[in-house]
């Protein structure tokens, strides 16, 4: 939709057309896409924002992660744009998340990633202002499911996205300050669902707030328990 301003394609195939592909459609959207110029409700970071394997049926999770890697230093090599590893093929615990390599988004990279703790896993440490940068890695199947709130009020919906999110809400302190730790990172109070991540905004198109809610493993938490938390 116009108001996130963000498509998702999914394609299934051998693992050697699936790279292939994969390359050919992210080429093809930094050809397309000047990340200067772009604005949209869903976090991003690059003009190909992120890009997961999913194994389905006769490949395995380990051989996902080969061409996870390969995949990433063709882009690095030839695009010229900086990837991070996320998930199964995560280089380390923290950058197995998507929130956390995505955190400051596009605008925030241009010095995100000088710090040594986000030296890209292939590239330069430089930032490629038109195409940004690109997570690539392999994830279970993951549903991407939105709940509608009664309200305009984007503030709310964040309020319940935090809730329910396994991450939860950032911790405060009496005078309303954000309580940090040890390292100056934001401390967090846990939500209510296992498998679960959410964020709060409004849609223009439908004129209510809505969260949008990505349910990591549905056999933990399904979509009618995170319709009900969020109720």
């Amino acid at each position: 939709g116009a108001d996130t301003n963000r498509t998702v394609v999914t394609f299934i195939g051998t693992p050697e057309a699936a790279v292939e592909s994969a390359f050919k459609a992210i080429k093809k959207a930094s050809e397309l896409i000047d990340m200067k110029n772009h604005k949209g409700e869903h976090p991003r970071m690059g003009a190909t924002d992120v890009c997961p394997f999913i194994p389905v049926n006769g490949v395995t999770i380990e051989e996902c992660v080969e061409m996870s890697k390969r995949l990433g230093s063709m882009v690095a090599e030839k695009l010229g744009i900086p990837v991070y590893l996320y998930e199964y093929s995560a280089s380390e615990e923290k950058r197995k998340s998507l929130a956390s390599i995505r955190e400051g988004e596009y605008e925030g990279f241009k010095d995100k990633i000088k710090k040594p703790e986000w030296k890209p896993d292939f590239g330069k440490a430089e930032f490629n202002e038109k195409s940004g940068a690109t997570v690539i890695g392999v994830r279970d199947f993951l549903i991407a499911y939105n709940v509608n709130l009664n309200t305009r009020d984007a503030k709310l919906a964040t309020t319940v996205a935090n809730a329910i999110r396994e991450k939860g809400s950032p911790k405060k302190d009496a005078n309303g300050k954000l309580v940090k730790n040890e390292k100056n990172e934001t401390v967090f109070i846990p939500g209510r669902l296992k498998e679960c991540r959410a964020i709060g905004w409004y849609i223009e198109n439908y004129k209510v707030a809505q969260i949008s809610i990505n349910l990591t493993n549905w056999k933990v938490t399904p979509p009618h328990i995170a319709y009900e938390a969020a109720a």
